[in-house]
């Protein structure tokens, strides 16, 4: 048995919940095919804490992840939680993420494919073209690739370049998307590569894209913000709570 799953929940309902959620975001990501082998990452904080995050460890893939296998790092780097492989990137890049952006309380990195095909253009700006472009109105950062994050001070420049967004767009390499909570950080994930996947699609036809007016993207984009709950409850938990129940009747093991 892989040691890491040793570890007992801990007694917080919050924190129990937060490695579920956490858990349930690897399974779902492989289920919709934003994973790429075992690599990229997927990390939140610790609930209640500012200077710890979860990490699942190194060498398992996306499908395979339970919530008990996840591991808590410090902010010096270290696992005082747990046990697994941590892999210098995912160290690099999302502890200098959680540590200088701490409104990303969830940060995801992925190379999934479309988001990733359209970083590998000339120009890899998602055009306000279709509805689901719309959400991410001025909340796109953009930064050049750089080589592997194989210190800090790449994954501080990264920090550096989402700013307050909550998109960031790696070039010629994939993404990071960070959120408040894991619902908010997939759903955010999920619909960018939808739009990239719709603008690609409309790209190949060979015919021109028609982008839709300034007045209208900025309409809407305020509309996005203004409809984020239905009957009082949050859209993103509830799409969340939707994804989960799809996972708790095949692959149940992730919240164990």
């Amino acid at each position: 048995m892989n040691a890491s799953r040793e570890l007992k929940f801990p007694h917080s309902e919050a924190e129990r919940q937060a490695r579920v959620d956490l858990a349930a975001c690897h399974r779902l990501a492989a289920r919709f095919g934003l994973n790429e082998g075992i690599d990229n990452h997927l990390t939140l904080l610790v609930p209640g804490c500012a200077d710890r995050f979860y990490l699942a460890p190194f060498g398992l893939l996306w499908s395979e992840v339970r919530a008990s296998d996840l591991m808590e790092l410090d902010f010096s780097g270290n696992v005082v939680a747990g046990r697994g492989l941590v892999e210098d990137t995912a160290l690099y890049i999302h502890l200098s993420l959680h540590r200088l952006r701490p409104q990303a309380r969830c940060v995801l990195h992925t190379h999934m494919p479309h988001a990733t095909a359209l970083s590998t253009l000339e120009d890899p700006r998602l055009m306000m073209s279709v509805q689901s472009a719309l959400g991410f109105h001025e909340d796109i950062a953009y930064v050049d690739y750089n080589g592997l994050a194989f210190d800090y001070s790449e994954g501080e420049r990264l920090a550096r370049s989402l700013g307050d967004k909550s998109v960031l767009m790696l070039r010629n390499h994939g993404v990071i998307v960070a959120g408040t909570s894991v619902a908010e950080a997939f759903e955010r994930l999920y619909f960018l590569e939808r739009a990239s996947q719709v603008q690609l699609l409309a790209l190949a036809s060979g015919r021109k894209v028609n982008v839709l007016p300034d007045a209208v993207v900025e309409a809407t984009a305020a509309q996005f913000r203004s409809g984020s709950t239905v009957g009082g409850e949050s859209r993103v938990e509830l799409h969340f709570s939707a994804l989960k129940r799809l996972l708790d009747r095949s692959e149940a093991d992730y919240a164990s």
